[in-house]
């Protein structure tokens, strides 16, 4: 039985060599394409042309980023539309602004013949938007009043802030963008970082800027004396005697017996004072609910350094003989 040849798989040398030399002639002959279209004129395409922005940053910022680029058509040769498009070499188009805080966007038909002298030789056909908008503020200096960021702090039961906030300095120096200092709405919060304050309060505390401003707003101080005095109230309760006014005699309570009792809170420096307060509960019978013939207790008198003044029981039935 005769012998079968076995195939290697192997290309050989002579035919390895032929496919490289159709290779190269292809490459050749695309890079040659290539080069002669590249040569040709009239290529229109869509770019991003780089843009730049000038401004008199000493006296203005920008808020938002700024575009850095914006859609143009253009035509031209192959090697300038391909330079342009990947932007190689290619020097942005500086937009100049004398009053930028004046608008919040330029015309891209005002960029039109200025831009077209720029990208010379290759021709601007148009643009793709009709604006290109912008968002810059002129900087100011400010002086906001301070207060206290009530988020930051809290009491002690039964403890109230006397008075005002005394803050040293009075006021604080920001230096921003218009629109940013605009948002601060006159004041400048404060935080005291204290819990549960029970006695007069004064502290030195550090002030600063959020940090989303912080690299557009400027802040002159960096602390603040904040001072006030507090009322501690005391709890407290009384049986109230009770009074009737314009009571026929045909009217009377449904529970005669019942003594009401009136719990309270008094500013602790007043408890003397409240030793020498009678109290009463009125019932006027004018003032009485005709619909359910109930009638609510009016405590006199209602001393200022008194308050959360409660009545158990507060409303009375009334009974009709």
């Amino acid at each position: 039985m005769p012998e079968t040849k076995k195939s290697s798989g192997r290309i050989s040398s002579r035919k390895l060599s032929n496919l490289k030399v159709v290779v190269l002639c292809i490459a050749a002959a695309a890079t040659f394409w290539i080069l002669n279209a590249l040569n040709k004129d009239n290529y229109t395409t869509i770019v991003d042309y780089p843009i730049a922005w000038s401004f008199d940053e000493e006296k203005y910022m920008a808020v938002q980023p700024l575009p850095e680029s914006f859609p143009i058509q253009i035509s031209g040769d192959g090697w300038d539309l391909l330079r342009k498009y990947f932007k190689l070499n290619e020097p942005p188009f500086v937009i100049n602004l004398a009053d930028p805080a004046s608008r919040s966007y330029i015309l891209t038909a005002d960029l039109k013949r200025p831009l077209g002298d720029f990208i010379t030789p290759t021709t601007l056909l148009g643009a793709l938007e009709d604006s290109i908008h912008f968002k810059i503020d002129k900087i100011e200096t400010r002086s906001l009043d301070l207060a206290v960021d009530s988020t930051s702090f809290s009491l002690a039961k039964n403890v109230e802030i006397d008075g005002e906030i005394v803050f040293s300095p009075k006021k604080i120096t920001l230096t921003g963008p218009s629109s940013l200092l605009d948002s601060f709405e006159g004041k400048f919060p404060v935080s005291l970082a204290e819990n549960r304050i029970s006695e007069n309060f004064k502290k030195t505390v550090p002030v600063g800027i959020d940090k989303n401003l912080a690299d557009f707003v400027r802040l002159k101080e960096q602390t603040v004396e904040v001072s006030f005095s507090i009322i501690q109230y005391l709890e407290g309760n009384k049986r109230l005697k009770i009074t009737k006014i314009s009571f026929p005699k045909s009217v009377r309570l449904e529970k005669e017996d019942i003594t009401p009792m009136m719990t309270y809170l008094v500013d602790e420096n007043k408890v003397a004072d409240l030793k020498e307060v009678e109290f009463e509960a009125f019932l006027d019978y004018g003032k009485r609910n005709r619909v359910d013939s109930t009638i609510s207790i009016e405590v006199r008198p209602i001393p200022k350094y008194i308050k959360n003044i409660t009545v158990e029981p507060a409303i009375f039935k009334l009974k009709y003989d």
